[in-house]
This record gives structure tokens, sequence and C-alpha cells, in this order.
């Protein structure tokens, strides 16, 4: 129970957010100014909003929702319309459709004529949360004039109107367009994936919860909830999508795999399909394959220096290994296809083993696995020493008879490009030598070992400049050691006029802070000196500081030279190298 006259500032002061002296000199100001405490506070510049609406949520027992955190709700807004929210400065985020309750964020929730006035318009159950006002102003236009959120909001409406499409049966018709536009929920999935292939997205996930449908797109490599659906329409928007990846609609307990085609005015794109039961029913993620025309050179994906040297170097040989490690979605086989778009001439003949094939190259043939019909990375490379190959790609080296053919064609008179799971370059020696393949054939096949990561480049338009704090100093000298010199020698400056950049205060939490992405590398070369200490089986660590005392870069400071060169921030590169 709230207890009788405490405040905010009260409670800042229990929070050890602000002292006494301060507190003094809020409760001043408001007298001077006749405005009300809250909004003194957040004057004050003692605290930040954040932590204004942690203390207001304490005090009033209301909590506090993240806006740039939750998605779109069309179900909701079209009961809450934009002239009723702007009116209220509230926004709804979720519909309990079962509960006929909304969710909404409220600049003050503790407005009861304006939560009573909304109740009754719409029929509903208001209930409310805080949320930092301007955000709730920006994301008031945004989320009303998002054609995504538009166009879902009438699809939903339709579907209170109209009976439920029947399945096809005819999988040519899926070639036409038109079964895509059959029904609201069709036309629902339309803008799902429309929306993904305008905003870049390379992964949509669609996940039925407790009450809703999460809908998340993958944009930069950060998932981002966009938008949040009805719980009541799962079933049918899993039916369509597996209607149009030919999958099995009846079978649900069971994970399967798909594929299909999508065009709209933003290009054309293969999807890759996967559907996993949850206990909350079916969960789809969606792989979005772009029919790229245009393929990055090594310096546009953000290798630069020695590292794109050896790089280059290692392309002209005629034969041996080059292989790029890093998890999943860290853009291995982009710079893959960077690598084979160089050395792709008329006089070399190129095969690739894929799964998939995500970019189709012009006077390279491309095949892909197919695992039940027998089409296995293994088997490809068999039949690929057959077809008098120069330069073999494999799209990822998965077992022991993989690898040991990549290293016999290696060893054979062919350059061979392959992809591993490590986490860093030295990493991938023992990770083939645990596969079996002997230390003494890895030394004499592997050329170079790059790892790799990808991260976001700030938005220039919504970013600034500053001057670094002293710890943000002490950990870039830490990590770059000399090459932190280097840098200010090389630009002839000192540390004080030393400036990075960060986003905008506005954009701090907002995913428009950063655009595009680029990647980190760090590259190992194979000399005689690590060829030897190869064939000797020496540990990953051993291997990685005889590379850092031949002048490698680790993923981490090739990272920290970008946030020099202002292309990224501290935070960013950790995010994905703090490793």
């Amino acid at each position: 129970m709230l207890e009788q006259n405490k405040t905010v500032v009260d409670v800042l002061l229990e929070m050890g957010k602000i002292n006494q002296t301060q507190a003094n000199g809020i409760f001043a100001q408001q007298l001077q100014t006749g405005k009300s405490l809250d909004e003194v506070v957040r004057d004050s510049g003692f605290v930040d909003r954040e932590t204004v609406l942690q203390a207001l949520s304490k005090l009033h027992n209301i909590p506090v929702v993240d806006l740039n955190s939750v998605g779109s709700s069309p179900a909701s807004m079209a009961l809450i319309d934009q002239e009723l929210a702007r009116r209220y400065k509230m926004i709804p985020f979720s519909f309990d459709i079962a509960n006929g309750r909304i969710s909404v964020a409220m600049a003050n929730p503790l407005d009861l004529n304006a939560i009573q006035f909304v109740s009754q318009k719409t029929g509903k159950t208001i209930v409310p949360y805080y949320a930092d006002a301007d955000e709730i102003t920006q994301r008031i236009e945004i989320a009303y004039s998002d054609t995504l959120s538009q166009d879902v909001t009438e699809a939903l409406e339709e579907t209170d109107n109209v009976v439920k499409a029947k399945a096809v049966q005819n999988f040519s018709e899926l070639n036409t367009g038109s079964i895509i536009k059959q029904a609201p929920i069709a036309k629902i999935v339309e803008q799902i994936l429309g929306f993904a292939v305008g905003s870049n997205a390379s992964d949509v996930h669609i996940e039925p919860q407790t009450n809703r449908i999460r809908v998340r797109y993958r944009i930069d490599g950060i998932l981002q909830e966009k938008l949040v659906l009805p719980r009541s329409v799962a079933e049918d928007l899993v039916s369509r999508i597996k209607i149009l990846s030919r999958l099995k609609i009846d079978e649900k307990r069971l994970p399967q795999d798909g594929r299909f085609n999508f065009s709209s005015d933003k290009g054309e794109v293969d999807l890759r399909v996967s559907t996993l039961p949850t206990v909350h029913g079916e969960k789809v993620v969606i792989r979005l394959l772009r029919k790229q025309t245009h393929i990055a050179t090594m310096e546009e994906l953000g290798m630069s220096g020695e590292g794109l040297q050896e790089f280059l170097r290692v392309l002209k040989l005629p034969q041996g290994i080059v292989l790029v490690t890093g998890p999943t979605g860290s853009g291995k086989t982009t710079t893959l296809y960077s690598a084979l778009n160089i050395v792709n001439k008329t006089a070399v003949n190129i095969l690739t083993v894929e799964d998939p094939v995500e970019y189709e190259i012009a006077g390279i043939s491309q095949v892909q696995v197919n695992n039940q019909a027998g089409l296995t990375f293994a088997s490809v490379l068999r039949s690929f020493l057959r077809q008098d190959p120069d330069i073999m790609m494999v799209g990822e080296i998965r077992d022991q008879e993989t690898a040991a053919l990549a290293v016999q064609a290696s060893l054979t008179g062919h350059l061979v490009f392959a992809t591993l799971h490590t986490n860093s370059a030295s990493g991938a020696i023992p990770r083939l030598v645990d596969m079996g393949i002997e230390p003494f054939l890895l030394a004499s096949s592997i050329n170079l070992v790059m790892a790799q990561r990808v991260l976001r480049k700030l938005n220039p338009n919504n970013s600034q400049e500053y001057a670094p704090s002293a710890a943000e100093i002490a950990e870039l000298r830490k990590v770059l050691g000399i090459h932190f010199d280097n840098f200010l020698r090389e630009r002839n400056i000192t540390v004080e006029q030393l400036r990075l950049r960060r986003p905008l205060p506005e954009y701090e939490n907002s995913s428009d802070a950063y655009k595009g992405r680029i990647a980190i590398f760090e590259v190992m070369p194979m000399d005689t000196q690590m060829q030897e200490m190869v064939a000797q089986n020496k540990t990953a660590n051993e291997l990685e500081a005889a590379a850092l005392e031949k002048g490698m870069l680790l993923m981490k400071q090739d990272g920290y030279l970008k946030v020099l060169n202002g292309i990224t921030t501290i935070e960013e590169v950790l995010r994905v190298a703090q490793i």
C-alpha cells in the first residue's frame, strides 16, 4: 500500500539515486516553478528518464514497459485509434482477446479519467503501464503510419467477417502468386514477408505464446519485435505458411523444413521455412535468401591492412585450403563468395557444394546438398574430383569424411575454400584434429585460417562525436596495445584530441542508431614456423601466441580499430567479440 505523502523524490532517495541536497533542491524548484514534482525531477538532470520511470513504478505499483522491446499490436490499435492515442498520450501494445484486456503504455497512467473513457469507448479493460512520454509520442507517429501495422490491422478486421479459406489442393497455383492473396490470413502472411524484404531482414520468427503471437525480425543481426498478433490466428497463420512451403498441414508433432519464393515490389527472395513444435503451438522461422547481383569486395566487407594482403596472397596459390571460421550468422559464406568472385575467371573451373546455395554466381557451378536424396557434402566432393576442378568451395566441414576429402583435394593440386564452426582462427586446427585428420596433413594443406564476426555500423545521421572517457581510453589501450599508439601517430593527434562516435541520446535504445553491418576479422596465415607447430600438434593457445608475435590482429582488436575510425561502438564490438 502506498505510504501517505510519499513522493518520487523519497523513492529516489531510498534507491540511492540522489542525495538529500539534490532532493532539497528539487523541492525548492517545484515551489518556484509551480510544476509537478515529476516534471521537476525529469528536468533536474540528476537522474535519467529510465530511473525516474522505475521510481514512479515503485511508488505507484504500476509496471514500466520499454516500447523499444515490444512490437506493434494491430488488434489493439484497431480499437484505440490514432486520435485517441494522441489525445491521452497512450499507445496500446498488447491485446488479450480471451480476457478483453488491452495493455497500454501511458505517460501518466494515474489519469483515471482517460483510462475510464478509453475503457468505455472500446468496451475492454485497460491495463496501464508507465513509459517515457517522448517514446510514446514517437511510437504513435511510427506505429499508426506503419504500413505493416495498418495492413495487418485491416486483415485482422476481415477475419471476423469471412469464412476460413480452403486449403489449396493444386500446388501449381502457388506459382501464380494468387494463392497468397485469397484470404485475410494470407494477406497477413504477405504483409509480414513484404516487411521482411523491405527492411532487409535475414530471418522472420513467428512465435506463439500464451496469449499472443510474437513476430520478430532479425535486422542487422539483431532480433527486433515488430508485430504482435492475436493468439486466435496462430493455427491459420502457420497453416498458410505450410501450404506455401509444401509442408504437411496436419503434422504438428514433428519439425518440418520447406521452401518457397516470394516476390514484392522490393524484390524477389528465396525463403527457407522451418517449423518447430512448442508448448504453445508451432514456431516458424523463415530465412530470407536474396538473389543478389552485387557481391561485396573484401574491403566493403571490412577487411583491411596486412590481413587483407595475406588473404589476397593465398587466393593466388594453386592449391591448399583457405578456412573461414565462426558461428552461424557470422558472414562466413558471404566472405567466401567475395573470394570466389575474385578468382572467378574464364580459364578457371570453380565448383561449390552448399547447404543452401545462398547467392548464384555467373560462371560457377553450384551444387545444393540434398541429404534425403543422398546428395551429401562428401558424396558431392567425390564427384567434384572427377569434374576437373581448379577451385572448390565446401559450404561447411561438418564431419571427418568431408574434412578428409577436402584435405585430399588440396593435396592433389586443388585450391579449396571451406567454412568451419570454431570461435577463433587458432581453434580450427585442433577442431580438425579432433575430427580425425592427422596434424602432418593439416600442416601440408592449410594455407590460411580466418575467423570473423559481423557487427552493426553506426547510422551517421543518428550518431555524434564525443570525447571518450578515461575508462574507454584505458580499455582501448589495453586491447590494442601498440596499435593504439600507431593510430594516434598516423593521424597526428593526441589522446585528448581523440574523438569516437556514439548514438544520439534519443536513439540510444533504438534500432535506428545503427544501419548496415561490417565484419571484423582474425587472419592467421600459415608460414613455415606455423606449419611446424601444426605438425607438432601444438595447442590453439600456442598457435595464437605465435601468430600474434607475427602481427596478427585479434577480432576484438580489429573491432576496436573500427571504433577508433568511428564506424561502430565499443559496446557493439563487445557484443560479438567478447571471447
